[in-house]
């Protein structure tokens, strides 16, 4: 099993995922972006003789080396869903792992229902670590940026409204858009996160983002389909830190 940086180019789609728009907006076009990387997992640890050992765990990252992933429902299991590599939007394919055993790693899933997840063997992926965590919180539209365990910065947002909420749970990036309609602002990371009410919005399957917009003014609301609103600057801030697989958690 290879441990290396994870791959960070993520490219042009037909259309932005979906669930993100306020009513009346369309759907925007997108160009290719490119995230930073993650990093090989140190195999030696880090902490000096007499230190206390850091509270946090780094999350680990599967990136697919293969045209194509099939996840199972265990090792040696039933096939689940198989995935292609790039995915639909060009971008390197992608798990968040859960939990590893020898050969196999389990991951989240990119798919209906939330939190679904699946087993791959180790020699489909590569393995990366990733120092930051996003926390979202839908009643105070916050979200903090968290860095090896350590809240770093927070940035307001704008959350699903009560018939189209924000769905709450653990996710992680799955891809990095470029849209062309400023209604969007100037960056969309798609989430592994689908609608719990929308099964499909504005040509897309209910796929949750985090992307910017062109009315900062709704900034801090519960006025979306169920996506993460950001001030342009602030999209752009975290487009220069986060990986993709960077996990998410929404509460």
């Amino acid at each position: 099993m290879r441990r290396t940086p994870l791959l960070a180019a993520a490219a042009a789609a037909a259309l932005l995922v979906g669930g993100c728009a306020s009513p009346g907006s369309t759907s925007p076009g997108t160009a290719t972006v490119t995230t930073p990387g993650a990093v090989a997992p140190d195999a030696e640890g880090g902490v000096e003789p007499g230190a206390t050992a850091p509270a946090w765990e780094p999350a680990v990252v599967a990136t697919a080396v293969a045209d194509e992933v099939t996840a199972l429902d265990a090792p040696e299991g039933a096939p689940v869903e198989t995935f292609a590599h790039p995915n639909a939007n060009g971008a390197p394919l992608t798990f968040l792992v859960v939990q590893e055993q020898e050969g196999w790693v389990e991951v989240q899933l990119p798919v209906r229902p939330n939190g679904t997840t699946g087993w791959v063997p180790t020699q489909a992926v590569e393995l990366a670590a990733v120092p930051y965590r996003i926390e979202i919180s839908t009643a105070t539209n916050e979200l903090t940026l968290v860095r090896e365990g350590v809240p770093i910065r927070t940035f307001p947002v704008a959350t699903g409204t009560g018939d189209t909420p924000t769905p709450l749970g653990t996710f992680y990036l799955t891809e990095l858009l470029a849209p062309t309609n400023p209604g969007y602002g100037p960056f969309a990371y798609g989430l592994s996160a689908y609608s719990d009410v929308l099964n499909e919005f504005g040509g897309g399957p209910g796929q949750i983002g985090l992307h910017g917009t062109d009315d900062e003014g709704t900034i801090g609301q519960d006025v979306s389909h169920g996506c993460i609103r950001m001030a342009n600057a602030d999209i752009t801030a975290l487009t220069e830190l986060l990986p993709l697989g960077t996990p998410v958690v929404v509460s």
